[in-house]
């Protein structure tokens, strides 16, 4: 059966039936970390408990929605996938589920199969879950995000990507982690590491896909707290964002996109924001039907980042 985020961030509506692409359908088992992929932490994580979570990566769903999910990230690790063409631009993804689980597969490894044709590489972050035993849960995910920021931009070359051209775009709780890391980069969640961590975490732009904006909608520990209710952290140093959302979306309330586009506005912040009829919750970029305008998102996220970037070298 699969999770029902419903029960793990609210809502009322059940969630919409949405189709697939014939070349984004899952896989039966999907490959998780990818073959390229580097670890966050040299030793234990920060916050680390005497006993770490137990890994479980595991199919949810049926076809063909039937993907990979992880829970009991133990060892936060990122997936790298390049693209035959790279054009310097690079993608943290940050996958969603409600902060219980990650959709890996739907909000991350979709993600490089739909950007990854366009020249942008893209990185996708196994981070740790709070409510799983974490000290100081709140600030886990914020921490992996910065370091894996940070580290991206240390080995650039490597990864033949301009490192002033790295963002974000984070989906459901990864939206948060994702207005988090726009607005909380220079937080300092952990001790300095090693040289990596001299690199800025700021990311030059992101993209929120029906995201969650406040940290009470996480109902995980102090996640509830004001530094995480992200719209009210806008601020001149907050880089561009993107948004997306269906107003039908049974688990996100439009309400909070639309205060982080509010704040956007008031703080002087570049922003775009779609708004769709339709498209529910956790469509990720390939579960929507082509029909549905929603379906073309990352068209226009593509477009958006260009265009961000391109005003950065005329400005």
């Amino acid at each position: 059966m699969p999770i029902d985020r419903r029960a793990l961030i609210g809502g009322a509506a059940g969630l919409a039936t949405l189709a697939v692409t014939p070349q984004a359908a899952a896989q039966e088992t999907t490959p998780w970390p990818p073959r390229e992929h580097f670890k966050l932490w040299p030793k234990q994580p920060p916050n680390s408990p005497r006993r770490l979570p137990t890994p479980n990566n595991e199919m949810n769903g049926a076809p063909p929605r039937r993907e990979l999910h992880l829970r009991g990230v133990a060892e936060p690790v990122v997936g790298v996938y390049r693209p035959d063409r790279p054009d310097g631009r690079a993608l943290l993804s940050l996958p969603g589920g409600g902060y219980r689980f990650l959709s890996v597969e739907n909000e991350g490894i979709n993600v490089a199969r739909t950007f990854n044709p366009l020249g942008v590489t893209v990185f996708v972050l196994a981070y740790r879950l709070p409510g799983e035993g974490w000290l100081e849960p709140q600030d886990v995910p914020l921490q992996d995000a910065q370091r894996a920021m940070r580290l991206i931009r240390a080995r650039a070359a490597g990864f033949a990507i301009d490192p002033a051209k790295l963002g974000v775009v984070g989906f459901s709780a990864g939206g948060l982690l994702a207005a988090s890391i726009a607005t909380a980069f220079a937080d300092p969640v952990y001790d300095r590491i090693d040289a990596a961590d001299d690199q800025p975490a700021r990311p030059a732009y992101a993209g929120l896909v029906y995201p969650v904006i406040t940290g009470d909608r996480m109902r995980v520990g102090a996640l509830g707290a004001a530094r995480f209710d992200t719209d009210r952290r806008v601020n001149r140093d907050t880089p561009p964002i993107f948004i997306t959302h269906a107003l039908d979306d049974p688990v996100v309330p439009a309400a909070q996109p639309m205060a982080m586009l509010a704040a956007c506005q008031a703080a002087r912040v570049p922003v775009e924001a779609h708004f769709f009829q339709e498209g529910g919750h956790g469509f990720g970029p390939a579960y929507l039907p082509p029909e549905l305008p929603g379906s073309h998102w990352p068209q226009l996220f593509d477009l958006f980042i260009k265009r961000t970037l391109a005003s950065r070298t005329t400005g």
